[in-house]
């Protein structure tokens, strides 16, 4: 241990997780509710039932106190540690973390918590840097993926690609929608890697990450006694300049912002808040939110004006379960970066949990799907696959509901079918899924099923099915 005096140290707690052997989260309170006024019920229930590190993952595994604990077996004291959460806050605590053993099994964790985040951090998970002398906040991420990063076997977004290369050098403004996972910053910083502003800013604003009393001085810039505490600086438009501004969750931005947004790329010129000048600026918008910008503007979370002004060239970015063919592709990817970056040697996927993946829904696309084979990894020995008790648990949880949610709705006694037609049916609608989640491959359709290739052979000529 780091320090001997470590319950001394310790001499109150704000937080009390414990977690299972497989690192979900079964129990969680937290007397701090230092984030959210109103307390942390909401938070709870958001955790609860997941893996620790798709909650935190943030935290990279070697140096989780949580899965030390688990793997060693051993009291861990760690008088400092920071990461964020799944909301992108940061956390800095000090933690006890002490095994649950019975009869010489680990079955889980047991962490608690006292929270040390300073104000500085938590200016920071809004991604910002900070300084001392005055509150500046200024995007620090920069660029790094271009359209080699992008791993994908579906001709839709193969489209997307050769059609977002296309777009590339036009000024027109940009919108990137679809769910929570799909890709869409790694799209935008594509487009702007293959533009002639590639050596040029890029400038990240998450809009649902701004308090509505910051946003216009931080998009346009402010001058010194505009407001209390203002100080002469510019705003994300002049620090962009030549190049990228990328406006993510665009929808969460207030109406009344959207119209003065609306202004600056009619007129290419920004106003500080509490300035008499106007500044020229070239910038290029890209917008991105994660539902249907006509249904965004249906909800009113979109000015028309802007949604006209922003939709002239679009990328829709499927949803994992729409292109399953990819599920595979990232399964392999995955393994192979997270074999490289914690020294293991996991061979693949088990037949149980392929079938898994291919019939369940994603709702956190390949984000989550990331996750999972990152959680996954840690469990698993070198030379082996990963299995279904290497999984989160609330994978498992929720294929079953759904399959029992299913048989539900669609299955009916009354019906006038006899019992042979309606197995044929099932029969039939068994394979087919398999093909298509395959994409056609017949030796991994019929290992998921579970038969021969020859046996799934004979009832795609039984059932005259075209697998082609």
């Amino acid at each position: 241990m780091k320090d001997n005096n470590y319950l001394t140290n310790m001499n109150y707690v704000d937080a009390i997780m414990i977690v299972d052997r497989h690192g979900k989260i079964v129990y969680s309170v937290r007397y701090n509710p230092r984030f959210d006024s109103s307390g942390c019920e909401d938070d709870l229930e958001n955790i609860l039932n997941r893996n620790f590190l798709e909650v935190y993952s943030g935290i990279n595994p070697k140096d989780s106190t949580m899965i030390r604990c688990i793997n060693e077996g051993k009291p861990i004291y760690l008088s400092e540690q920071v990461f964020s959460d799944y909301k992108g806050r940061i956390i800095n605590t000090q933690n006890l973390t002490i095994p649950i053993i019975k009869s010489g099994k680990i079955l889980g964790a047991i962490e608690l918590s006292k929270d040390i985040t300073k104000i500085e951090e938590q200016i920071k998970s809004k991604g910002y840097s900070f300084k001392t002398d005055s509150v500046r906040y200024k995007r620090i991420q920069g660029p790094i993926y271009t359209f080699e990063d992008i791993i994908t076997s579906n001709k839709e977004m193969l489209h997307n690609i050769e059609k977002a290369k296309i777009i590339s050098n036009n000024t027109s403004s940009v919108i990137v929608y679809g769910e929570t996972g799909t890709g869409k910053e790694l799209y935008v910083q594509s487009i702007h890697n293959y533009s002639s502003r590639r050596n040029k800013p890029f400038i990240v604003q998450n809009c649902a990450a701004l308090p509505e009393n910051l946003f216009e001085s931080i998009l346009f810039g402010s001058v010194k006694g505009a407001f209390t505490g203002a100080i002469d600086k510019p705003g994300l438009f002049e620090e962009a300049h030549g190049g990228t501004l990328f406006l993510d969750e665009v929808n969460s931005m207030p109406l009344n912002l959207q119209a003065k947004l609306l202004r600056v790329l009619q007129d290419g010129r920004v106003r500080r808040v509490g300035g008499s000048q106007e500044k020229e600026v070239d910038v290029r918008i890209i917008a991105a939110m994660n539902i249907e910008p006509v249904k965004a503007m249906e909800l009113g979370q979109i000015r028309e004006d802007l949604f006209y002004r922003l939709c002239g060239i679009s990328l829709k970015l499927l949803s994992l379960r729409e292109r399953k063919e990819d599920i595979m592709v990232y399964v392999e990817y995955f393994i192979n970066l997270y074999n490289a970056k914690y020294s293991k040697g996991i061979i693949g996927i088990s037949n149980e949990v392929m079938k898994l993946f291919l019939e369940y829904n994603w709702p956190g696309n390949v984000r989550e799907l990331q996750h999972v084979i990152e959680s996954s990894i840690h469990f698993v020995g070198n030379n082996e696959e990963i299995k279904l008790d290497h999984l989160p648990v609330y994978l498992n949880d929720k294929i079953n509901k759904e399959n029992d949610d299913f048989i539900e709705d669609n299955f009916d006694i009354s019906c006038a079918t006899s019992l042979d037609e309606m197995l044929e049916g099932i029969e039939k609608q068994m394979i087919n899924k398999a093909l298509e989640s395959t994409g056609g491959n017949i030796t991994r359709a019929a290992s998921l099923l579970k038969i021969t290739r020859q046996r799934l052979h004979y009832k795609l000529d039984k059932y005259g099915i075209d697998f082609n």
